[in-house]
């Protein structure tokens, strides 16, 4: 094999052979948001159903809760045609919800107890309440607060073009499959090791209602603002922090990222590996069962992590069966918070960027990464969580400190060789203009989107939820106003419809009952 550095391969990708490898990246976002009554609290009604049946609409769907809406758009390669289905789909489900609201922020509402949060509901198949019993144990485990929180999914694949270049270039003489697979797992490595800088450009959760704390103790150095906001000074996403959606007891699952059996084991194990810590909660064989199993994870979506490699699976099929089965086929990014400033909760320079920056993840040497070095890139990721805007924070880059701008202007300047390459191959110059805007983030942190929120909260004493609040009135109006865009409203009542018919169809063709379904899906699991 002949290995090519960052510079090597974009030289050799800038050819007339190679240039048009690069186009015909695929996209798909999922987009979670809360559903909220005009004063600002959750809401407690039902997933709406004109919006459709939650278990079987493959668009609109909910998360944990009933009032925690899930919007997923289908794959494409343009992104304001992502960003169209995303707004259609918003604006369909806002007009069949009364007089609520779509909370815009990741850290949820004021919630006066958990048990407002109400559990998800798929209906009476097996499947369905399999989801709602995989929710009952998330509860039981971590509390219900936490699953409140909202984020962004942007999944992405490279085209078979870019495939089929790369592996000639490198000279690389596995099967096609296994070096997708290989390339996915170095981007996923060379990700982790630089996620924080996501963290610090988009990161859109420096503030929390203090009602999230449920009255906990927090040593994180808050300041108040308001009625009852607490917010970090300089922090970016206490979404991803040790407050937000992780997991402390999954610590010590020692999931690496350097093969695909390697990842594939290190999951597997953790789905069979019973719990010290939830044995205790009775699980599908208990009468009234609590959690679905008492392994450290129920399913293996239950594993947090930043970014995920993915296969789309067959009936009945796990995540890593689908894996080992095919291979990775994309990625799942899962590190965004909602931004506030974006009615369909994700902009347009937002998914070009991502589309520079995965792809120097991909390009970029990518050597293993032990799991003392995944502890480093954790830390530096805490540290930006919770200082990311002040101007002396410092990160551990391999054995040395380095500061946030010195490593962030490093980067930049790479992406920058990256955009370059990006807009040549498909005739543009959009990506070097967002490269060349975000770059100046690194140096004026005022610029971020934690920067700009921190800002409008600390210049008028403001609380987060009054400013989410009149956010999320005026994209109620601008959803109403606008026309839609990529859907016909007649082909969203039909597949509210068909969602309605599917999910009988799935609870006709039930079998077995569920203790028993259960019994033989942990089986083969």
């Amino acid at each position: 094999m002949k290995q090519l550095n960052l510079q090597g391969k974009l030289k050799a990708l800038a050819t007339p052979a190679h240039l048009s490898a690069l186009r015909g990246i695929k996209r798909g976002i999922e987009r979670e948001a809360l559903r909220i009554k005009p004063s600002g609290e959750i809401a407690k009604t039902p997933h709406p159903q004109g919006a459709g049946h939650a278990l079987t609409h493959g668009a609109i769907t909910t998360d944990f809760s009933e009032s925690l809406l899930e919007f997923i758009t289908p794959v494409s390669e343009s992104p304001q045609e992502t960003l169209a289905q995303l707004s259609d789909l918003q604006k369909y489900t806002l007009s069949h919800m009364g007089d609520e609201l779509l909370w815009p922020m990741s850290m949820p509402c004021f919630i006066q107890h958990e048990d407002d949060i109400v559990l998800a509901q798929f209906g009476d198949s097996n499947i369905g309440r399999m989801k709602t019993l995989y929710r009952e144990g998330l509860k039981n485990r971590y509390g219900s607060m936490m699953q409140a929180i909202a984020g962004v999914h942007f999944n992405i694949s490279f085209p078979d073009t870019l495939w089929k270049s790369l592996q000639l270039l490198e000279q690389d003489t596995r099967p096609l499959q296994d070096f997708i697979s290989a390339q996915y797992l170095g981007l996923i490595r060379n990700f982790k090791r630089e996620l924080w800088l996501i963290s610090y450009l988009f990161g859109a959760s420096p503030a929390l209602c203090s009602s999230f704390l449920q009255g906990k103790n927090s040593q994180l150095p808050f300041k108040k603002l308001g009625k009852g906001t607490l917010y970090l000074e300089y922090g970016t996403a206490l979404r991803l922090g040790d407050l937000g959606y992780t997991n402390s007891a999954q610590s010590s699952l020692k999931v690496t990222y350097n093969s695909l059996d390697e990842y594939i084991t290190g999951l597997q194990n953790a789905i069979r590996c019973r719990s010290d810590l939830y044995h205790h909660i009775p699980d599908y064989q208990h009468e009234t069962p609590k959690q679905l199993n008492k392994n450290i994870l129920q399913i293996e979506n239950e594993f947090y992590s930043p970014i995920r490699p993915k296969r789309n699976g067959r009936s009945g099929e796990t995540p890593t069966q689908a894996l080992s089965r095919g291979g990775i086929e994309y990625v799942e990014i899962r590190a965004l918070d909602v931004n506030p400033f974006s009615e369909t909760g994700i902009d347009l320079e937002q998914i070009l960027f991502l589309d520079v920056f995965l792809s120097y993840c991909l390009l970029k040497d990518s050597p293993e990464l032990s799991w003392e070095e995944q502890k480093t890139c954790d830390a530096n990721l805490q540290q930006v969580i919770n200082e990311g805007r002040n101007p002396q924070v410092m990160l551990q880059r391999g054995a040395e400190a380095c500061s946030l701008q010195q490593w962030g202007q490093d980067i930049f300047a790479q992406l920058e060789n990256v955009a370059a390459l990006m807009d040549e191959a498909q005739g543009t110059q959009c990506y070097a203009e967002v490269i060349e805007k975000l770059k100046a983030w690194v140096t004026q942190p005022e610029l971020t989107i934690s920067g700009r929120i921190v800002a409008q909260l600390t210049s008028e004493d403001r609380d987060s939820g009054e400013l989410a609040l009149s956010l999320a009135a005026r994209y109620k109006q601008q959803h109403a106003s606008a026309q839609y865009q990529a859907y016909e409203v007649e082909t969203l009542d039909t597949m509210r419809a068909q969602s309605f018919t599917d999910e009988q169809g799935v609870v006709a063709a039930d079998s077995a009952p569920f203790n028993e379904f259960l019994r033989d899906y942990f089986s083969r699991a």
